[in-house]
């Protein structure tokens, strides 16, 4: 996946609050699939691993997606906002996205 970075806008993505949001989404569907945070670590961990990595606030460690319940997320494409405080990962889901066993986190509709 190291080939295909595009280092400039790497540069942008700002970790200066420690922790930023990053929106999973269905590359194919475009279906959001959850939310989770990242730190420097966990991107560069997802860059080199080409699944996704993130920083657990309420247990304090780093955990891959998929890891312990198989549902592992391919990355095909990462995005930075404008601000360069938000991630975007278009990724291939294999099973569940969340760990209810739903394919998406925001299943529950209010409207």
């Amino acid at each position: 996946m190291d080939e295909n970075i595009n280092t400039q806008n790497l540069k942008a993505v700002n970790f200066k609050g420690g922790l930023i949001p990053a929106v999973i989404q269905d590359y194919e569907s475009g279906q959001v699939l959850m939310v989770a945070y990242m730190n420097e670590e966990s991107l560069k961990r997802t860059l080199q691993s080409g699944t996704t990595w993130f920083w657990s606030r309420s247990r304090n460690e780093y955990w891959n997606k998929g890891e312990t319940s198989g549902h592992y997320q391919y990355v095909k494409g990462i995005s930075v906002d404008c601000d360069g405080d938000t991630l975007l990962i278009k990724v291939k889901q294999v099973g569940a996205a969340c760990h209810t066993g739903n394919r998406s986190c925001f299943y529950r509709n209010i409207l």
